[in-house]
């Protein structure tokens, strides 16, 4: 496979914890520490998918969606939402903002391997 997936999440642990679910699927992994790096990894690799917190310092995950949401060129990209925000009202807020799923923290291997696949397709092999 060569898909990339953009890792977005303020805590390291959380994002060591992702990449090690998502090692020997064959994405190339790639890193952001808050909203503003997401946006600037985005222009830089246009990786395949994203899995985005919600909840950062600086530009939340909201924000990065809806910017996403707002420019031609990133406005299809593929967005999990991946947040310990576990209400309705913030699953909901999720989604308005553009994300195309909204997964709560913590997440298990399979439930985050196969909101990969539904998000970008059932034709992809991970």
């Amino acid at each position: 496979m060569d898909k990339s997936v953009l890792l977005v999440d303020d805590e390291e642990m959380t994002r060591d914890l992702l990449r090690l679910m998502l090692k020997g699927t064959g994405f190339k992994i790639y890193e952001a520490e808050d909203g503003f790096v997401a946006l600037e990894q985005v222009e830089a690799h246009k990786p395949d998918i994203m899995i985005l917190d919600v909840m950062m310092p600086g530009l939340d995950g909201l924000a990065v969606c809806r910017t996403l949401r707002s420019q031609p060129h990133t406005a299809e990209l593929p967005v999990i939402m991946l947040s310990a925000k576990t209400t309705p009202t913030a699953i909901q807020d999720g989604l308005d903002a553009g994300a195309n799923k909204y997964l709560t923290k913590p997440v298990g291997f399979k439930e985050l391997l196969s909101s990969i696949k539904e998000v970008l397709g059932e034709t992809v092999s991970i």
